[in-house]
């Protein structure tokens, strides 16, 4: 307990320390009398919400970055409050299809362990963060109500996110308490038993400090899922915020997230080759009601402390503490056609296999923002420190569930299983990630042209992992692993400023992949195989536009990238792992996001993704990665979400997704997911100044499409499966304001 309470003394004053030192040093600067004439950047403003007008935002919500995000050197696309209020978004799933280069693979391992996410063709499972600090393990994040909008950062950027982030990253913004008083009251009614109720209202506390606010978000909510009549998702929130000005400098923010759901868990059908396997049905269900399930509580506790010397340098400490307790038994939708009738299948794979974890982690962040001028140049700095501790749990059982010899119909699964159950733990896992960084951003006027954008950042990397198997009740022999890596992660970028509503840029980044990285997010990725493997190492190139129009109310950006991956972990034939692999993805991003008029809102992109596995390590099963696309990359994908104010209250708003093929695994094998066109529709009526009515209609057309795969082709003894997407619904929901 002391060698505890002495590291982390240790860290703290190292935080003071550090953040005392540049203090001092940057105020020493600003007291200079420069004699030549000094290059400033334009003035950013930081607050904790990204500003924006309509679909258009014009600052990242994140203290990393140092300049406004046209002349932030990389794609990051952010989706707003009103593009998730107008399609009703429900979950991070259904935000993050508003961004294209994003793809969904389904389940992880068998088990199932929540949302699983590429982005430009690598995962991004342990790359979220949760109002810029790294969130915790891998879950299903089912609802939006406590979220203001959600940002894409496309690329590997370790100097902002630490370890991963080879495709990107995601970060979640919450809602926070503002200066205005409003209260909003919404409900909602649908089809597929669909029901919601939320409310969400902020109050100023006058006479209490400066500037104080309390603001208080609930919500409640139940629905099937369309097409998946059999699955129904329950889940209720709440989440409190308080904002005390200390003083017109200090302000100390509290808040609290709470989550429980409780939902059937669905993993799609039985597929070979990405596709449905003949005889069963889109709606037909593979688990079994009576023994799967989902049970997730989600507390988080968050401290922010802001204060501001002057007006060129403030300080923003976060601190935050967050427990996920989710235990969850699932039956795959593996069938096996070997030894059964024509027609018939024995249920393969995990079938009542549970896990039940929990996870804690711990993190601090202190950031120290400023700008100060030296030798006639003009810098916009953010010099930080953070430290976390996650502690991931894991008991996994199964019920020993036994199936007749003769199978079940294909056409006709039972749904429901009536054998005899033995409810067995078969092991117990305790894993614990440490992180410490240091991190500094920069971005330099050079003049009125020219800005260059820097970041660094060294991360102290540590994973250990305990298994225990059990047999009958019976611990055995626990293994033992650890991993630790120390690693320096950068950022340049060079911007051209041809014209005030127009930027040119070219950057260049580094991230990299520790093995131990996945240890608690999804509890896997450490093994007597790769612990004493250096971490996978990243870079991508960007070269890229952004222009502002029609007063800067449209903003159009371009880029051309490339990602590559230059040693990735792949498994030789031996059974041994080397860091032998090579990966590369490149393309184009487009977008338009803004008012062309200021009636017609519009948010859209494209993206074009060339990927390529360059080198691999043989397979036992003889399939030739080398030269073949990346698995769920698809080479075209494109969004667009667009609304037009009519006269008398009426709003209309029109969505398209378009996912092109692309291929079920990174083999040679042929196999290929189909496109698909998705068509949504959306008209509101404001009835007063205080009522508002919108319907939603998603999916208009009734699409059969796959929103997540798993990369497998299935043999007849084991299939693969297939996820589809929501079958066409109908929501009506009405909020009272006031």
């Amino acid at each position: 307990m002391s060698k505890e309470l002495s590291s982390l003394s240790q860290r703290r004053l190292l935080v003071s320390t550090f953040s005392v030192a540049v203090a001092s040093l940057s105020l020493g600067v600003q007291a200079q009398d420069a004699k030549e004439p000094v290059t400033r950047l334009e003035s950013l403003t930081i607050e904790g919400q990204a500003q924006q007008e309509g679909f258009k935002a014009e600052q990242s919500a994140s203290r990393k970055y140092t300049a406004p995000l046209l002349d932030t050197p990389q794609t990051v696309t952010v989706v707003p409050a009103q593009v998730i209020q107008d399609q009703q978004a429900l979950s991070l799933r259904s935000v993050l299809s508003n961004v294209s280069g994003i793809t969904f693979n389904a389940g992880e391992g068998g088990g199932g362990s929540g949302d699983s996410i590429n982005i430009r063709g690598f995962s991004a499972n342990s790359n979220i963060q949760i109002d810029g600090l790294r969130d915790s393990t891998q879950t299903n994040r089912t609802d939006t109500f406590n979220l203001e909008s959600v940002e894409v950062i496309k690329g590997p950027n370790s100097v902002f996110g630490g370890a991963g982030t080879t495709g990107g990253s995601i970060n979640l913004i919450s809602k926070k308490p503002q200066e205005r008083q409003f209260t909003r009251i919404g409900a909602g009614l649908g089809t597929d038993s669909y029901r919601r109720l939320t409310l969400d209202t902020n109050q100023p506390l006058q006479g209490v400090g400066t500037d104080s606010a309390f603001r208080l978000n609930l919500m409640a909510h139940e629905n099937d899922v369309p097409g998946r009549d059999q699955i129904d998702r329950e889940r209720w929130g709440i989440a409190p915020s308080l904002a005390l000005g200390l003083s017109d400098d200090t302000r100390l923010t509290l808040s609290y997230f709470h989550q429980t759901d409780d939902n059937q868990p669905d993993y799609g059908v039985p597929a070979f080759n990405g596709k449905r396997l003949g005889g069963v049905d889109r709606d037909a269900y593979f688990g079994f009601k009576n023994i799967d399930k989902e049970d997730i509580n989600n507390n988080v506790f968050t401290v922010e402390l802001e204060h501001r010397f002057n007006d060129n340098l403030s300080l923003q400490n976060l601190t935050r503490y967050s427990r996920i307790e989710r235990d969850a038994v699932i039956s795959a939708s593996h069938v096996n056609l070997s030894g059964v009738a024509a027609g018939r299948y024995r249920p393969a794979g995990p079938q009542g296999y549970g896990r039940d974890v929990t996870s804690e982690m711990w993190i601090n962040q202190t950031n120290l923002t400023g700008t100060v001028d030296t030798f006639g140049l003009g810098h916009s700095f953010v010099l930080g420190a953070e430290f976390s501790r996650e502690d991931y749990d894991r008991d996994t059982y199964s019920y020993g569930l036994t199936f007749p010899a003769a199978g079940y119909a294909l056409a006709a699964p039972p749904e429901r299983y009536d054998g005899a159950t033995d409810k067995q733990t078969s092991a117990i896992a305790n894993n614990v990630l440490t992180d410490k960084a240091i991190y500094a951003f920069d971005t330099i006027a050079l003049n009125q042209y020219w800005d260059l954008n820097l970041g660094l950042r060294y991360d102290w990397f540590d994973g250990d992992s305990d298994t225990t198997p059990v047999a009958n009740g019976v611990r055995g022999a626990k293994t033992q692993l650890s991993s630790d890596d120390a690693k320096l992660s950068g950022r340049a970028g060079l911007v051209f400023k041809p014209a005030p509503n127009g930027r040119v840029y070219v950057a260049y980044g580094t991230s990299f992949n520790p093995s131990a990285e996945s240890l608690t997010s999804t509890g896997a990725g450490l093994s007597a195989a790769n612990q004493d493997l250096g971490p996978e190492k990243n870079k991508t190139w960007e070269l890229g536009t952004k222009w502002e129009f029609l007063d800067r109310r449209l903003e159009l950006d371009g880029a051309l990238f490339r990602v590559e991956k230059s040693n990735a972990r792949e498994t030789l034939a031996d059974g041994s792992t080397a860091l032998a692999g090579e990966q590369r993805v490149q393309g184009i991003e487009l977008g338009a996001t803004g008012r062309i008029t200021p009636q017609w809102n519009v948010y859209a992109n494209f993206t074009f993704l060339d990927s390529e596995t360059l080198k691999a390590a043989d397979t036992l099963d003889g399939r030739n990665r080398e030269g073949q696309a990346l698995a769920n990359t698809p080479p075209r994908s494109l969004n667009l979400w667009t609304t037009y104010e009519l006269p008398a209250g009426w709003r209309v708003g029109y969505g398209a997704r378009y996912v092109s093929e692309r291929n079920v695994t990174s083999s040679n094998d042929g196999a290929k997911l189909d496109d698909y066109w998705l068509h949504n529709a959306m008209v509101g009526y404001r009835v007063n100044r205080n009522v508002d009515l919108q319907l939603n209609v998603n999916n208009v057309f009734d699409k059969d499409y796959v929103e997540r795969v798993r990369s497998q082709l299935g043999v007849s003894t084991r299939s693969s499966a297939i996820e589809y997407g929501d079958a066409r619904s109908a929501i009506l929901t009405a909020t009272y304001s006031f």
